[in-house]
């Protein structure tokens, strides 16, 4: 239940700032968008696994998340 939640939380989280990168035209904050998208696919993953049967979508999902945060933090640092 309780990831239930934060899986809907996160989900608002994510199309208000992807609508606020697109509308303001604002891509400095993209490396946010995308963090919070791993995030949502993190715990969407681990939604997955916590059901009674081991589904391969969640290990998916966290493999995924982890390369998002990877992309995230680079596009953070390396940006000019």
């Amino acid at each position: 239940m309780m990831v239930k939640v934060i899986r809907i939380t996160l989900q608002f989280v994510v199309i208000i700032f992807s609508l606020y990168v697109l509308a303001a035209q604002n891509f400095t904050m993209l490396p946010f968008v995308m963090l919070a998208l791993g995030a949502l696919m993190l715990v969407a993953g681990f939604e997955k696994i916590q059901k009674e049967r081991k589904e391969f979508d969640g290990y998916v999902f966290i493999a995924v998340s982890l390369f998002i945060f990877f992309v995230a933090v680079q596009g953070y640092l390396l940006k000019d």
